[in-house]
């Protein structure tokens, strides 16, 4: 089993998302249960998605870098 594991710091890039009323309020909570930012726990989230992806889209993405 793959565990979350939250970032300590990060430098980034500024990007505007829409993302479902739902899903905003479950990071949030989330974020507060954790005590952190809603940002950290996002960027958890979206790492932990990247690197569990099925074996032919990583391989795909690879070949994009």
């Amino acid at each position: 089993m793959n565990l979350l594991k939250i970032p300590e710091n990060h430098s980034g890039v500024s990007k505007t998302l829409r993302l479902p009323e739902n899903i905003v309020n479950d990071i949030q909570n989330l974020a507060n249960i954790k005590n952190l930012s809603f940002n950290k726990v996002l960027i958890s989230l979206l790492e932990f998605g990247l690197n569990n992806l099925y074996e032919k889209d990583k391989e795909k993405l690879e070949s994009l870098k």
